[in-house]
């Protein structure tokens, strides 16, 4: 997997019960994957379409570093498949420990918001992956 990106967890980020609100990491999230996305598929125009399901394994708390890690699973004719995950970490030790995870589904879309091919050297190179269920 790759890392994605890193954000710290602020005391504006939290919600009533003093941990990282749920709606800020699923917009960290989705926009380390879509940024990933359109970087892999050369492309800034790729929307996310689905989000599967998401279940929070560990608080987050203020002062916390996230590391967002992802990895591409398959690609379609106008779509691609990934895997992202959420690890807090510990700034002295390095330690990570898992937050969340979930598949998102992104799709490459033209001017007007309609699904486009992606690019044939982009779906060669992840033609190797085994199919994704």
């Amino acid at each position: 997997m790759e890392k994605l990106a890193l954000k710290l967890c602020m005391t504006k980020d939290i919600g009533v019960h003093g941990n990282l609100f749920g709606g800020i990491m699923l917009a960290w999230l989705d926009e380390a994957a879509a940024t990933f996305a359109c970087s892999v598929c050369k492309n800034p125009n790729m929307v996310t379409v689905k989000i599967d399901e998401m279940i929070f394994k560990r608080p987050v708390k203020v002062g916390d570093q996230v590391n967002i890690y992802g990895e591409v699973k398959s690609v379609g004719k106008s779509s691609m498949t990934m895997y992202v995950e959420a690890r807090a970490s510990n700034f002295y030790t390095g330690e990570e420990k898992m937050v969340c995870s979930t598949i998102f589904i992104f799709v490459r879309i033209d001017h007007n918001g309609d699904a486009i091919p992606i690019d044939e050297s982009v779906r060669q190179s992840y033609a190797h992956l085994p199919p994704y269920e």
